[in-house]
Order: structure tokens, then C-alpha cells, then sequence
């Protein structure tokens, strides 16, 4: 019964997390700020987890576990909750939201007086409402303290030393069926329009593939925080375990588990980082919308990884590895993961033509970031456009203006998403005489041939995950049995501690600062300012992030392998130690 509780919470906790990941577009969106903010917030998980962390991992073996299990679940249930509209804390700003994208989508050369509508500088009460996301967030992370270290230390008190792996194994699987739910409902909520109930439907002009569309993120935030509270209730009944020896904690004073924790630390550092932005990866790069992205996330990779995880388990017990073989085991399948996940980023598409940004107005190629952007050009400098608008209207000749103004657009025709502008006269400069010289809402799609490349990207992901899941079972076990019985809830609680403070908290905003570095355009907030970034330059954004987990990756592997030769040294000339056991 324990088991299938703790399976439970775990699902429930990675659901909620995997949700908060899959809505970061829609946080950026929503309070308009920068990716290395929004990492900010995603990082204020592993804060307030570090709060408690030591302490419970320490004290928490002596006192009643499953409780201190349902007293944490509460706490993320409550923290998750404060998220939505229905707290105080977001409820006041959703009908501003709604007025100024509808607003915003209607504007021309020939009515400049609607932009100023818009443009009237009043402080928006959403501008500082991201801090109570990080609050509620950073609760999250104190409430999952307890789960991880307590309940994995309460089964392997229990359970037969030869049954812990599959135990564990079949724990691990179950919880990453909550990211592939997580994912699924971050791919609904992407395709409900954030103020939904609030604002006629029929009158928004962008649809959910817009730079500007953001869900309702906070509908999956109640879901989650109700999963949360129901998975708290069976651990109030569990019995209290038998007390555990006291033991001297000399844990990093064990070459093997020192090794493992340097390894495990850089492996999380670019998983967190790639996890955190990879749905906003594929929309950026291969022009997905959020709800699509989310979807596939969790309908692929995650059932591969949870399949990996499950058969590392099966591996594990079937053949008895011991620390040195599941040490082994771990890096063999950590190196060929990752000549698969360096492999993927090198499918690719093309930045989409936009002109003043990455195509001049006569076609050529040009990148604003390197250049400079100059919006106003001879074909629309009669218009007094502003350039801080995005606003996209898409050519037929695949070429992306940023506003019907600065397309040079006279008149326009339809209501909502089929309004339609004409007489455009950047579109005539670059047109053949006697071409169309309309455009229609929204920005140009990617090229077909995107589309192979995306499929390609998929394929590897998957398959990669596959295999460095695999190694993720046997690597939880040598650390486990690599140090006293008496000191394992310690060993979770500082592992999970040292991976989250150097891995987890700074890994979503330096990846977060990297994107940053490689926008093009930025939003401008109502009364100036930067707000969330429109536009990358996909080139630069793919470097970025390849060359930051490559180094990450190649260190971690080396430590890995370490600790697997450490340990088959170690056995080798029988040494004794009090905190090493050579076989499971």
C-alpha cells in the first residue's frame, strides 16, 4: 500500500511540475518577461526545497515519515493552488490582458490614432504579479522536501535488498506518467485562451501559433493543486518505522558516492536547463505553437523514458548487478544518450524571412541583432509607424512584415482572425508588377522542408531519452548501496540537495539568459521597458544551447566513469570500509 501511495504522490508532484515547465511560454507571455525571469521563477522550486532539505533528510529519519510525506504534499497542493485566478494573486488582471491584445491587432497606416489607444501609459497591476508565481512556487518546492529522501529510505528499510531496485523502479516509471499527463493538460490549456470567460472570442485576432497567444495556464495549476491535496490523505495512516542507528555522516568522504554526486549534478544541470525551455525550443525553432509542442512531449519522449526507467529496474534485478556493474552499466548508456542528444542539434530550420529583422524589404538577408533594425523605410515612411509594435501580417511571398503599418497597408477588409489588408505598399516594392499586395494576419509558417527536420529532431529525442533513462534505476541503486544502511535518507536528502543547488536553481536561468541573448525583437510594455521577446534568432538560440549541454555532458560522463573505475578498483584490492559494499 505504501508503494502505490508514494507512486501516487510522485505522479502527482511530477505532474505539477511538468505543467508549471510546459506553461513557462505562457508565464513569459502573460506577465511579459524575459526568459532568464522566467528561469528565475522556475529556479525558486529548488530554493525553497534547499530551505528544508538538510534538515528533513537529517532529522526526518527519526520521526513518523509517511506524515512528514502528507504534511509536504499538502504544502505543494497549497503552493500550486496559489498560482490561479482563483487566489487573490492573479484574479484582478485578466480583463487588462484581453482588452490590450484586442486592441493591439487592430491598427494600420491609415489609423494611427488606434495605436495610440493602446499605447496611453497606465501602470499595469500585472507588472510585479510574476513574484507571488515565485512565491507559490518556491512553497511548491519546501512541500516536495520530505517525498524523495523519506519515502525512498522507508521502502528500502522494508523491502528485501534484492526486491529495492524493482521496487524503486516501478515507483520511478509511474512517476513519469505524471509528465506525460503534465504535458498533456500544459497541451490543452496552450489552446484555451487565458481570459476565457472574459472577452468575446469572436473579437481576438491571434490564434495559439501568435507570439502573443498565452493559454490558460492556471486551469492545469487547479488540477494539479487538487491531485496534490488527494495524494496527501493515505500517508496520515501509515505506521511510524522502526527507529534507525545513529551513524557518524562521513558521506562525502566515499570517493564512489562524491563521484556519482559531481556526475549526477552536471547531468541535471543540462537536463533541468533543456527540460525547462524544450517546448519553447521546438516553437521557436521548427514554429510549433505551445499546445502541439507540449503534446508531442508527452506522448513520445516521456512514455520512452518511463519505459527506460522501468527496464533499467528489470536489468538491475535480473542480473544482480553489483555497484561496480550498475556503475558500468550507467555510463555506457550516459555516453551513447549522449552522442544521440548532441546529434539532434543539428536538425535545424531556417530563421522564417521577416522583413527588417532577418530579410531586408527587397529580400536579402539581414539579422536586426547584428545590424541594427530600421523599420522605417521608404515604403512605409509616410505612416508614422511604431516600431516596437508586433503585430504580424504574413505575404504570399512567405515574407513576415511586423505590422500592417510598417507593411504599408492602406486599407484593410473582415473582422477578427479574417481581417485581411490591402494595398500594401512594402508588399508592391517587393512583388512583381502586378501581384498581390495583401496580407493577411499573423506570422508566415515554416518552410516545408521544416517539417522533415522537426520529425527528424523527434525521432532522436526519443530514442536518446530511451537510452540514458536506462541508466537511471542502476545509477539510484550504486548510490544507494555504495554507503551505510544507517545514513541512506542522509545520502538522498544531501544528494538531491547538493544536484538541486549547483544543477537545478542555476541551470533555468543561465539557459534562460543564453536565449535572451539571441532575440531579435523585443515587446515594449505600455509605459517602455522590455517585455517578453517576439522573435529569435534560431541560428544563435540552437548554438546557445548545444554548446552549453555539450560541456555539461562530456564532464559528467568523465565523472561517471570515474566513480565506475574507482569501484572496480576498490573491489579489486578488498578494502575495507564501513561505507562501501561491493556487490548488491
Amino acid at each position: 500500500m505504501f508503494i502505490a501511495a508514494l507512486s501516487f504522490a510522485y505522479f502527482c508532484k511530477t505532474l505539477a511540475g511538468t505543467f508549471v515547465k510546459s506553461s513557462i511560454t505562457q508565464l513569459e507571455r502573460r506577465f511579459d518577461l524575459s526568459s532568464s525571469r522566467v528561469g528565475l521563477i522556475d529556479g525558486s522550486f529548488e530554493l525553497g526545497n534547499l530551505l528544508f532539505l538538510a534538515v528533513v533528510s537529517h532529522f526526518g529519519a527519526k520521526m513518523h515519515r509517511p506524515r512528514l510525506i502528507a504534511a509536504g504534499s499538502v504544502l505543494m497542493a497549497a503552493g500550486t493552488f496559489s498560482f490561479s485566478p482563483l487566489s487573490p494573486t492573479t484574479a484582478s488582471n485578466n480583463k487588462a490582458y484581453a482588452r490590450k491584445v484586442v486592441l493591439m491587432s487592430s491598427f494600420d497606416c491609415e489609423h494611427p490614432t488606434i495605436h495610440c489607444v493602446c499605447a496611453a501609459c497606465e501602470k499595469e497591476s500585472s507588472s510585479n504579479m510574476w513574484i507571488y508565481v515565485f512565491l507559490g512556487n518556491a512553497l511548491r518546492g519546501i512541500g516536495e522536501t520530505p517525498v524523495t529522501p523519506l519515502g525512498i529510505s522507508y521502502i528500502d528499510d522494508f523491502a528485501k535488498a534484492e526486491n529495492s531496485p524493482f521496487y524503486i523502479a516501478c515507483i520511478q516509471t509511474i512517476a513519469l506518467l505524471g509528465p506525460v499527463f503534465g504535458y498533456l493538460l500544459g497541451s490543452y490549456c496552450a489552446n484555451l485562451y487565458v481570459d476565457v470567460g472574459y472577452v468575446d472570442m469572436e473579437s481576438v485576432t491571434i490564434s495559439p501559433n501568435d507570439a502573443r497567444w498565452v493559454g490558460a495556464w492556471w486551469l492545469g495549476m487547479l488540477v494539479s493543486a487538487g491531485l496534490l491535496f488527494l495524494a496527501s490523505i493515505p500517508f496520515w495512516f501509515f505506521p511510524r518505522s522502526p527507529d534507525v542507528k545513529e551513524a557518524k555522516p562521513h558521506l562525502l568522504c566515499n570517493p564512489t558516492y562524491f563521484l556519482l554526486i559531481c556526475g549526477s549534478t552536471l547531468k541535471f544541470n543540462s537536463l533541468v536547463g533543456m527540460f525547462t525551455f524544450n517546448a519553447k525550443y521546438i516553437e521557436q525553432q521548427f514554429g510549433q505553437s505551445a499546445s502541439r509542442a507540449n503534446f508531442l512531449i508527452g506522448v513520445l519522449t516521456l512514455p520512452a523514458v518511463a519505459v527506460g526507467i522501468f527496464l533499467g529496474g528489470v536489468v538491475m534485478k535480473r542480473y544482480k548487478l553489483s555497484v561496480v556493474s550498475g556503475a558500468q552499466f550507467s555510463f555506457a548508456v550516459s555516453l551513447g544518450a549522449y552522442l544521440l542528444v548532441f546529434l539532434k542539434f543539428f536538425t535545424k530550420c531556417d530563421n522564417i524571412p521577416v522583413a527588417g529583422l532577418t530579410t531586408s524589404y527587397n529580400g536579402s538577408v539581414l539579422l536586426a541583432r547584428r545590424w541594427g533594425y530600421s523599420g522605417d523605410v521608404g515604403c512605409n515612411s509616410n505612416c508614422s509607424c511604431s516600431a516596437d509594435v508586433w503585430d504580424p501580417v504574413c505575404s504570399d511571398s512567405g515574407i513576415t512584415y511586423i505590422s500592417p503599418c510598417l507593411a504599408g497597408c492602406l486599407s484593410y477588409s473582415g473582422y477578427g482572425k479574417k481581417t485581411v489588408f490591402h494595398n500594401c505598399t512594402c508588399v508592391s516594392a517587393s512583388f512583381p508588377a502586378g501581384s498581390s499586395t495583401s496580407v493577411k494576419l499573423g506570422q508566415c509558417p515554416q518552410a516545408k522542408s521544416c517539417s522533415r527536420s522537426f520529425t527528424s529532431y523527434m525521432a532522436v529525442s526519443v530514442l536518446s531519452a530511451f537510452i540514458s533513462s536506462l541508466g537511471i534505476t542502476p545509477a539510484y541503486m550504486v548510490t544507494i548501496r555504495c554507503i551505510s544502511p544507517h545514513l541512506k535518507s542522509l545520502a538522498l536528502g544531501m544528494q538531491t540537495m547538493i544536484v538541486r543547488v549547483l544543477g537545478g536553481i542555476p541551470a533555468p536561468i543561465y539557459f534562460g539568459a543564453f536565449i535572451d541573448l539571441t532575440c531579435l525583437k523585443w515587446s515594449v510594455k505600455k509605459c517602455g521597458g522590455r517585455g517578453a521577446c517576439r522573435l529569435y534568432d534560431s541560428d544563435m538560440y540552437r548554438y546557445d544551447i548545444r554548446n552549453s549541454i555539450f560541456i555539461r555532458n562530456i564532464c559528467a560522463i568523465n565523472f561517471i566513469l570515474f566513480a565506475g573505475l574507482f569501484s572496480w578498483v576498490w573491489s579489486l584490492v578488498s578494502v575495507a570500509s564501513p561505507f562501501f559494499s561491493p556487490s548488491l
